[in-house]
């Protein structure tokens, strides 16, 4: 578990994170001291489409006021400031990833969701909180670096009320194998387990959850990376770039997110949304 942990560290840690994002939104002409969820709103909703696909899973999970959500592999903590800000949410993150964590915090702060949102630094797979105490377990693009899918659907079961959800939104893998690399998730195949959509339903059933959605939702994926690029494309040159994902991606986003658009292309991925009732 230490390696496993140490691996999934070393591929998404950037030195400096928080320094470097608050230095992005300051030379991309924000006011740092009073951030708002849309200035931020390039980077911290690290999946595919962004905070439109946040906010119709939320739809299809029914999400409420006052509801306990956990969001494991919650990155910088995007979705659960969304869930909380636009859904009334109370949003819990589970993030291995430190640097992460602590981006989250600060993020969550200067947006004013402090009372909202909070987050933990721990693994999925051993969960640090007691049976029943949420309501939903939200997974957006965090399977994919899961290989004991079975022991995290178990832990999510322990840990969910009894009429509790999961709502998901994951890559798995596609018709041809294997992707290509690096991708956002993985530099190479050491950390990146796709599970097929077929897989995916059966471990489901067998952890004792059951379909509410499920849905294929590779081609508005798709069309949403054409788009992006489109919308790029036709920016001016001298127009002040938001800052991006590349805080999170480091270096290589340029071509993790090449190689993730042609994956999609090539059906070597799909990307699947889904409500899985207790």
């Amino acid at each position: 578990m230490k390696e496993y942990a140490k691996s999934i560290n070393a591929h998404y840690s950037r030195i400096d994170l928080e320094k470097n994002i608050l230095a992005a939104c300051e030379s991309a002409g924000m006011d740092i001291q009073a951030l708002t969820r849309e200035d931020i709103s390039a980077f911290d909703e690290f999946h595919i489409r962004g905070r439109d696909a946040t906010r119709e899973l939320a739809r299809l999970a029914d999400l409420r006021p006052g509801m306990r959500v956990l969001d494991l592999g919650c990155g910088v903590g995007g979705p659960a400031r969304t869930l909380a800000a636009e859904f009334g949410c109370q949003v819990t993150g589970l993030e291995l990833v430190k640097e992460y964590c602590r981006a989250a915090r600060m993020l969550t702060e200067r947006v004013g969701l402090s009372d909202k949102v909070t987050f933990r630094h721990g693994n999925a797979m051993d969960m640090p909180f007691d049976e029943s105490s949420f309501d939903v377990i939200w997974l957006q693009h965090t399977l994919m670096n899961i290989k004991d899918k079975a022991r995290l659907f178990k832990e999510a079961q322990r840990v969910l009320a009894a009429e509790g959800r999961i709502a998901l939104y994951e890559v798995c893998a596609g018709s041809v194998s294997p992707p290509l690399f690096p991708v956002p998730w993985a530099s190479d195949a050491t950390i990146s387990f796709l599970a097929t959509p077929k897989d995916l339903r059966v471990l489901f059933g067998r952890t004792g959850f059951r379909e509410a959605v499920w849905n294929d939702v590779s081609t508005p994926s798709l069309e949403w990376f054409r788009g992006l690029s489109t919308a790029m494309a036709s920016r001016p040159k001298d127009a002040p770039r938001p800052p991006g994902l590349k805080l999170l991606m480091g270096s290589t986003a340029a071509e993790k997110s090449k190689n993730l658009f042609r994956n999609l292309e090539e059906d070597r991925i799909r990307v699947i949304q889904a409500v899985l009732k207790k």
